[in-house]
Order: structure tokens, then C-alpha cells, then sequence
């Protein structure tokens, strides 16, 4: 992974103590300004460190010099102090870094609700700045209860692009509990890498759900800093970032809380594309749908069902439903439950109503997505 780590950045961690034990501030920092691009949670209750990127990067005219991320506490609902706790966070690291606040991005993931000690986070700066340069800490420092790190990268005509992610819980569309960074050392202006993001985006980690919530801190943010001396055309690197995008979307998928299986779902035959999307959604979002998977039952009756709640209104009530090959409603049955038992399944829903076509990403329900929530905090 080393050989596609654009140029002119570095990824360090350290323990900072905001966790019990472990890894659990990382920060990012390129060698130049890097232009920037974020998206964020729709909640309601933006985190305190969400409000405050947002701010930076309008401040500063979506330029950054780094990223400075911790685990263990999301730093929301905790009113001004968590406002002034971001803030100071990134006032501290700008002092170190020579740069001004604004071009810090701060994010934080982990508990609701508990005050973050911005002194603790300073106090470990100085071994945060001058720690070597390691993809594989800084992967494990953003990581809450992720079972693996989430890495992904490509290199295209020169131009490399590496992302990190963290998530596996209240994981939906329109932004998830999940955070990631993504780097490259292309030259790109910021209204074509903020296009490039927001599509890549729609087609990666708005296209996955493990269990319908969503939560307050999400952040999906790309820095290009030009290092590279090469200026991509628009399309090809968004193709570049949408495949990364996707790698590490489908990693959060597979990691999902408890998950066994991890399920790819394609609806076609829509209205629309959007249709399909919707479609595609509220099927793999639905309980019923997702413990049938871990049960390897085939009851395509719930599938049925779950796209009949969808609210889109199709031209036709013909439906067809496959697992991998096989015909769920049509087929043999007992060949359906045989691939039902694979770790990774593949379903098709075709419905006759258009030629509107989505692909989403999801995972079962099992008992262990109880026990690590029913824990969470205790």
C-alpha cells in the first residue's frame, strides 16, 4: 500500500488517552496547501467538530494543510464547550504547524454525549507531528467498533489516490456513522474536486446501509495538493476516486455490527435510476429482508414486500427475483438456500417498470448487532 501514498502527505497516530487502551488520534498533514472538499452528516445534530470544518473550509477557501482526527469520543451534543474544544484543537495544531486555523479540519467519532479534553489532545501533539509516517496506525486510530482497518487506493496515469475509512454501525444513505479521508496528489481545482467527491459519494457510501440510522459526526473529505504536477481530466479522476470511494464503501458493508454476509443488491427494471435507488434502499434496510439472509431462508415473500414499501410506483406488477442465478420465485428453492449460506451473495430484482438501475451494498442481521449495541457505552 506504501507505493500508492501520494506525494507530499504523512499519516501519524499516537494514544492519547481519549480511548482506555489503543490508538486513538491520528492527524494528516501534506507539505503544501492542499485544496479540499467535504461532505457532511444531514443530522439534525451536526457534531461540534463537523460545524467547525465546515466553517474552516469556507474561511479559508477550501484550503487545507491538515486533518486531525480522534476516536473514542464524537465530541457532540456538548453545546459550546464542544465548540470551543474543536476550535482550540485546531488553534493548538495551526500554532505547530505554522499555518492558521482555518486550515485545519478537525473530526471526531465515537461516544455522544462526553466532554473531549482538548488539553489531553495538545498534550500529545508534539509526538503526533514527529511520529513517522504510518498508514497502518492512522487507520487504527480513527477506527471505533470497526473489526479491521479500511484502506483503499489507485494509482492512474501518474496520479495516486489514497483513502482511509472508519465504520460499522448506524451506517445508511445520506451520510453514515463513518469517517473518511481521502488524498491525492493531483492538481485539481476545488469546483471539479467538489464534483468529482460529490458523485463519487453518491455511488459509494450513499449507496450502502447496515441498519437505517445515521448519525452526527459523518465526514467524507478528499485533499489534492497538486504534488504530483499532473492535472487529470475531470472524469477519469473521478473515475479514479469513485473506485476508491466504492472499495472502501463495500469494506464498511462487510465490517457491518455482528455482520456474517455481505450482500450486493441490484434493482432493475425501474422508473428511474433514483427509483431503482429507492427501491434498492428500503429492501436492504429492511429487517425482515436482512435477518432472512443470516437465516439463509429464501422467503422472497419479504423482498416482495420490501419493495412494495418503497413508495415508488411502478408500471408493472411483474417481478423477478435472483440470487446469483438462480430464480428465488420460479426456481428451485433449495438451490436458493445453498447460496444464501455464502459470506458473500449477490441479489437481482428486476421489475419490469423502466430501465432505471442501482446497486447497494448491505449486510445481515445477527445477534451480535445486539450485543455490541446493547454495550455500546457500559
Amino acid at each position: 500500500m506504501s507505493e500508492f501514498f501520494p506525494l507530499g502527505f504523512k499519516t501519524t497516530a499516537v494514544a492519547a488517552g481519549i480511548k482506555k487502551s489503543g490508538l486513538d488520534l491520528g492527524l494528516i498533514v501534506s507539505d503544501r496547501p492542499a485544496t479540499a472538499a467535504a461532505v457532511f452528516t444531514k443530522n439534525s445534530f451536526p457534531a461540534a467538530p463537523v460545524i467547525i470544518s465546515r466553517q474552516n473550509l469556507v474561511e479559508s477557501g477550501h484550503v487545507l494543510r491538515a486533518v486531525l482526527v480522534n476516536s473514542g469520543n464524537a465530541n457532540a451534543s456538548n453545546g459550546p464547550d464542544g465548540l470551543n474544544v474543536a476550535r482550540s484543537c485546531a488553534a493548538q495544531l495551526s500554532d505547530r504547524l505554522g499555518c492558521t486555523p482555518s486550515e485545519i479540519f478537525v473530526s471526531s467519532t465515537g461516544v455522544i454525549g462526553r466532554p473531549l479534553s482538548a488539553e489531553r489532545i495538545g498534550v500529545a501533539l508534539p509526538g503526533l507531528i514527529s511520529a513517522p509516517c504510518d498508514i497502518a496506525d492512522f487507520s487504527r486510530a480513527i477506527m471505533t467498533t470497526d473489526t479491521f482497518p479500511k484502506v483503499a487506493s489507485s494509482e492512474v496515469g501518474g496520479v495516486k489516490v489514497l483513502g482511509f475509512a472508519k465504520g460499522s454501525g448506524m451506517i445508511h444513505p445520506n451520510m453514515a456513522t463513518m469517517l473518511s479521508f481521502i488524498l491525492t496528489d493531483a492538481k485539481i481545482e476545488f469546483p471539479d474536486l467538489d464534483r468529482a467527491l460529490r458523485c463519487a459519494v453518491d455511488r459509494s457510501f450513499h449507496s450502502i446501509t447496515v441498519d437505517g440510522d445515521t448519525s452526527t459526526n459523518d465526514t467524507v473529505a478528499v485533499l489534492a495538493n497538486g504534488a504530483s504536477g499532473i492535472t487529470p481530466k475531470p472524469e477519469a479522476f473521478t473515475a479514479q476516486l469513485m473506485d476508491v470511494c466504492q472499495q472502501l464503501a463495500k469494506s464498511i458493508a462487510r465490517d457491518g455490527e455482528g455482520a456474517s454476509k455481505f450482500v450486493e443488491l441490484t434493482v432493475e427494471g425501474a422508473p428511474s435510476d433514483d427509483a431503482a435507488r429507492e427501491i434498492a434502499r428500503c429492501v436492504a434496510r429492511s429487517p425482515l429482508v436482512k435477518t432472512a439472509i443470516y437465516g439463509s431462508d429464501p422467503n422472497w415473500g419479504r423482498l416482495v414486500a420490501a419493495v412494495g414499501n418503497s413508495g415508488v410506483a411502478l408500471a408493472s406488477d411483474q417481478i423477478e427475483i435472483y440470487i446469483d442465478d438462480v430464480s428465488m420465485i420460479h426456481g428451485d428453492l433449495e438451490a436458493a438456500q445453498k447460496r444464501m449460506r455464502e459470506k458473500e451473495i449477490k441479489l437481482k430484482i428486476v421489475l419490469h417498470s423502466g430501465a432505471g438501475v442501482a446497486t447497494v451494498w448491505t449486510c445481515d442481521f445477527t445477534e451480535g448487532y445486539i450485543r455490541i449495541n446493547a454495550d455500546y457505552t457500559s
